[in-house]
């Protein structure tokens, strides 16, 4: 994956601030898919702030950025000025990670694993707002039917 064609998809996008932050993280994902560290080094802050949630065995992104991990499918979904990407790896493995973006570079990471995940907005005015209007994101894991995940309210 090449620096021009990032440039370009980065540019293209640069008119929508929530585009251009879906294109950053999706660019981010397919950099580290094909180790392309230049373009990784260039989306991320040199004091990027880092969170994880969950058993230590189970960083997601960490094992992916030493190349441990292949590549998994995610969802993504923009939410303000963040960029939450849901990741599955079998049945019962489940990630979230939430990417905080500021002026096209990425400046925060969240990662929850095996989290039930609710996004809320906490700027909402008034009493009267309705839940679901508060509520802008929650998590979709495939299986929650059959199993129990610990839940997490992030608020934003």
């Amino acid at each position: 994956m090449g620096s021009k064609k990032n440039e370009v998809l980065l540019s293209e996008a640069d008119s929508n601030p929530e585009m251009l932050n879906k294109t950053v993280v999706d660019t981010l994902y397919k950099a580290l898919t094909h180790g392309d560290t230049s373009t990784v080094v260039k989306l991320l802050t040199s004091e990027l702030e880092w969170w994880f949630h969950g058993p230590p065995r189970c960083h997601h992104m960490m094992r992916m950025l030493t190349g441990e991990s292949s590549h998994t499918e995610f969802r993504f979904e923009v939410v303000g000025e963040c960029v939450i990407a849901e990741g599955w790896e079998g049945a019962q493995v489940y990630w979230i990670h939430v990417w905080t973006l500021k002026d096209g570079l990425i400046i925060q990471f969240r990662e929850y694993f095996n989290t039930w995940l609710t996004v809320r907005d906490v700027k909402a005015a008034g009493w009267d707002i309705e839940h679901e209007r508060c509520t802008l994101w929650q998590s979709q894991p495939r299986d929650l039917a059959r199993r129990s995940l610990p839940g997490l309210l992030l608020a934003i």
